[in-house]
């Protein structure tokens, strides 16, 4: 079991946590924490499921460029909080192809260039040992644990563009520190292929009727396994456990994890 998908009209790759099974006969508690696409379409009028969901904090994982072309659209008296986790990588002078879905989806001769060759799975991998590795990236986690933990916070509500990448290793930290066994981490990671496949369904399709190389597109758009063991080898190698990692590569405290755990672990 994984976490439960939201019929949402106006958000693409809507999830509730809620629901998710833990040790000990344990579950996340429902409706206090979610993960999404971008909320550029957001609209509450047109969307019951989300105005029921009572947000009210919303944390952003997106760039500058990827907020100033698609700007969450925020229901009045929601918090909209921006961690940019890539911005350590972008000032290094590359940009993740996380960070550029539709650019690179629009053009099949600079994706083959770019992501052809198995480059794209090395390039992934890249980022997501990124995520545990960089200041930026650290910053943005901290301040989701710290969010998440605190009961003024209200319903949680992280994302980045698709909300699959960046926002996939935000709730495997959570799901991993509430107790979450290895099978449950990666199946709810993968989860959402489905959802996301659907949201650049026409995209897809354009690019290979160009003559794009659909292999590309599935490794552009999807997650895989070996994305997620990146991340979680950087971790194993740089601080020995997610605790530790959690404790001194995010500088959470032990009563943020303690809150935290307390707060959505039914």
């Amino acid at each position: 079991m994984t976490a439960t998908a939201t019929p949402s009209t106006t958000v693409a790759n809507l999830r509730d946590l809620g629901g998710t099974p833990l040790a000990g006969g344990r579950t996340v508690r429902h409706g206090l924490v979610l993960r999404s696409g971008q909320l550029d379409r957001l609209d509450i009028d047109a969307d019951p499921a989300v105005a029921a969901l009572g947000l009210r904090t919303v944390i952003d994982f997106r760039t500058g460029a990827e907020r100033a072309d698609h700007p969450d659209r925020i229901p009045a008296g929601v918090r909209h909080l921006v961690g940019d986790v890539l911005a350590d990588k972008l000032n290094s002078g590359r940009v993740p192809a996380a960070a550029q879905l539709k650019d690179l989806l629009s053009d099949p001769v600079v994706a083959e260039e770019h992501l052809g060759g198995g480059k794209i799975q090395t390039l992934f991998a890249d980022t997501y040992r990124a995520f545990v590795s960089t200041a930026s990236a650290q910053d943005a986690y901290r301040m989701l644990l710290s969010e998440v933990a605190d009961p003024e916070a209200g319903p949680v509500l992280f994302h980045c563009t698709a909300g699959k990448d960046r926002t996939g290793w935000g709730a495997t930290i959570i799901l991993s520190l509430l107790g979450a066994d290895d099978d449950t981490l990666m199946a709810e990671y993968l989860s959402v292929n489905p959802a996301v496949k659907q949201a650049f369904a026409r995209m897809i399709e354009g690019f290979t009727m160009a003559g794009g190389n659909p292999d590309i597109a599935l490794a552009l758009i999807g997650v895989f396994p070996e994305y997620l063991e990146a991340a979680l080898d950087e971790v194993r190698t740089r601080y020995g456990s997610m605790e530790k990692y959690v404790r001194e590569g995010l500088g959470v405290s032990d009563e943020v994890v303690e809150a935290l755990r307390t707060r959505l672990t039914a």
